[in-house]
């Protein structure tokens, strides 16, 4: 009879075989005869049986083998923790890692230099899967960004602004700008697998601008224009903006410079103006606060998927196409705002 290596069964059926075994000697039969009935080595027997004479019943139960979890790891238990605290809070430059990004190298060299134990990659990104560190395209934050601010903004600033709205029956806006081009490479493309798609591109770059405001409401407006944007052009989308409005708008954008311009302030203070729009901006480097943002990723996502504009009246109308598209979607304008960066702004 081929010999059974036991090794191979679950939990379960080791343990009953285990059992087995053990009620055969137990009756009077010998171990190389009751191997032989089940099909495993004597010694495996014998093995049963020495375990079964020192724990019992015990020697049935079915677990795990071998040794104890985390036992033989080369980080203890704090040194784990601790580096997956650094991993969380800090950047490689600031540990003095001549890294950019958190890669499996940059963790080896990071255990080496602060507790003198060296792993292999393999290694590191086995301890990496355990902690349920997973790589992931990092987002970029300007150094300048100011997190109490931010924090203000969210819990005061925004707060009074929707008060304040809610009382005067105005509806809350928020507009920002983009730049467009038909170089734009978003997306990805299928292909063979390890053959990396190559496209060639048209060597004329067209390029335009896009200015918009959405609300939580689904509403959407926009202006394209070929100039650099300016205070007068910033000027003409918010005359654009109350022009067929029939509620007071709070327009919420960023602080470049063209929104702050003089003459948008001047204009802004008018009395008949101050009844039909005000302005607020949002923390400085804080765009992920801005819901109009995921508009534009949306347009040059669906751009993407449209036929590659030849000159530049095939990339406004393209364009134009793609927002009013958008525009008869309500909902899916909304569906910005339940993003986790921005529902603090979808009520």
């Amino acid at each position: 009879m081929q010999l059974e290596d036991a090794r191979r069964l679950n939990q379960q059926a080791q343990a009953a075989l285990r059992k087995r075994a053990v009620r055969l000697v137990l009756s009077g039969h010998g171990h190389a005869e009751v191997a032989g009935i089940i099909g495993v080595a004597r010694g495996t027997v014998s093995r049963w049986m020495s375990a079964y004479k020192q724990q019992g019943e015990k020697t049935f139960a079915s677990g795990l083998r071998g040794r104890p979890v985390g036992k033989g790891r080369a980080l203890t238990e704090k040194e784990e923790r601790t580096v997956q605290d650094w991993i969380r809070d800090k950047q490689p430059e600031q540990l003095k890692l001549p890294f950019m990004l958190w890669t499996a190298r940059a963790v080896r060299d990071l255990i080496h230099c602060y507790f003198g134990k060296t792993l292999t990659i393999r290694g590191v990104q086995i301890y990496l899967e355990r902690w349920g560190f997973t790589p992931q395209k990092p987002v970029f934050r300007a150094k300048e960004r100011c997190n109490a601010a931010i924090t203000r903004w969210l819990n005061e600033t925004y707060p009074a602004i929707q008060a304040r709205a809610k009382a005067e029956g105005a509806v809350i806006q928020w507009g920002d700008e983009t730049g467009i081009s038909n170089q734009d490479q978003i997306g990805r493309s299928y292909a063979p697998q390890g053959e990396t798609p190559v496209f060639k591109r048209l060597n004329k770059r067209l390029t335009l601008s896009m200015i918009s405001s959405i609300s939580n409401r689904g509403d959407l407006q926009f202006m394209i224009y070929e100039e650099t944007l300016n205070a007068a052009l910033f000027l003409k989308f918010l005359k654009r903006l109350i022009a067929g409005a029939r509620r007071k708008i709070f327009l919420i954008v960023d602080n470049l410079k063209v929104h702050k311009a003089k003459i948008v302030q001047a204009w802004l203070e008018k009395e008949d103006i101050k009844q039909r729009i005000e302005i607020f901006y949002l923390p400085s480097y804080a765009p992920d606060l801005n819901p109009d943002e995921l508009l534009n990723n949306d347009l040059k996502q669906q751009l993407n998927n449209q036929p590659r504009p030849n000159d530049k009246i095939q990339l406004v109308r393209t364009v134009r196409i793609v927002l009013r598209s958008i525009q008869k979607q309500p909902q899916r304008v909304i569906r910005y705002f339940r993003h986790p960066a921005i529902r603090y702004a979808a009520a």
